[in-house]
């Protein structure tokens, strides 16, 4: 029995539950409440810790025999972290086959010049303040959205998605020999290393998005060393007269903010 991969209309490959099941050699009457335990099972995905979640990591299957078992279309990466967690004698090879499936699909990911374009475009803007602080705060909403609506540990996810925190901030610091009293992360960034600040923003604004916490890191990191090469300036624009507020590009600084149309953005829209 091999396992079979479909491609939806979107081009996202999934395989299906019943033959995910078949292919572990489960029991076939304990089918309908494994397929229920796996789609509320906690994972540890890409992007965090969490359940799967509908519409993203699966679907329902329509059932166009109207028969009396209820089958889903599971994600790739859905379907490896069940397969590990499943009981069977064969997870082994079907998880190294599904995670080898898997890099195939995110170095399908690979960028087209008109997202390469827009990344340079979107580093110029992060080094606005206000677009920092409005992809931060759409972050925090799609986490709450993960979460059951809580932030709980909100701050310790996303320092180590990020890689630090305000206490290794302030550590720094003081190694530096500068002060660290009444300082804010974003100003101890500013000292430690400004360019952090427009990965920091890129990062949240595509796990805002629903990308992967890789996909995500690789465009962060990608922005900062375009920030770094550019000499991209850092503005707190928010209570800047307009008059000293350095020319960027607008629209995608609405778009950012949610208060125009996508354009630019649309062009990681899945």
């Amino acid at each position: 029995m091999e396992l079979q991969i479909l491609v939806s209309k979107k081009g996202t490959k999934v395989v299906t539950a019943t033959n995910l099941h078949l292919v572990l050699e489960l029991p076939n009457q304990q089918y309908a409440s494994n397929a229920k335990k796996w789609l509320n099972e906690i994972y540890e995905f890409r992007d965090g810790i969490r359940k799967p979640e509908r519409l993203r990591d699966f679907s329902k299957r329509p059932n166009k025999d109207n028969g009396i078992v209820t089958d889903y279309y599971i994600s790739v990466e859905l379907a490896k972290l069940i397969t590990l967690n499943s009981k069977s004698k064969k997870k082994q090879k079907f998880a190294k086959w599904l995670l080898s499936l898997e890099d195939k699909v995110e170095n399908a990911e690979l960028l087209t010049i008109e997202q390469v374009s827009a990344v340079l475009e979107l580093t110029k803007v992060m080094g606005m303040v206000s677009c920092q602080v409005s992809t931060e705060k759409q972050h925090l909403q799609t986490y709450e959205k993960r979460n059951g609506g809580t932030a709980n540990n909100w701050w310790q996810f996303r320092s180590g998605l990020l890689g630090y925190s305000k206490e290794k901030l302030s550590e720094k610091l003081k190694e530096m020999g500068k002060s660290v009293s009444g300082k804010s992360q974003r100003q101890m960034l500013m000292q430690v290393d400004k360019y952090e600040m427009v990965r920091t923003a890129v990062i949240d604004l595509f796990m805002a998005m629903g990308k992967t916490e890789r996909y995500a890191k690789n465009l962060g990191n990608l922005a900062k060393l375009f920030a770094n090469e550019l000499k991209v300036e850092i503005f707190d624009d928010r209570n800047a007269m307009s008059a000293f507020v350095p020319n960027l590009n607008g629209d995608l600084m609405r778009e950012i903010k949610g208060s125009e149309e996508r354009s630019y953005l649309k062009l990681w829209e899945s």
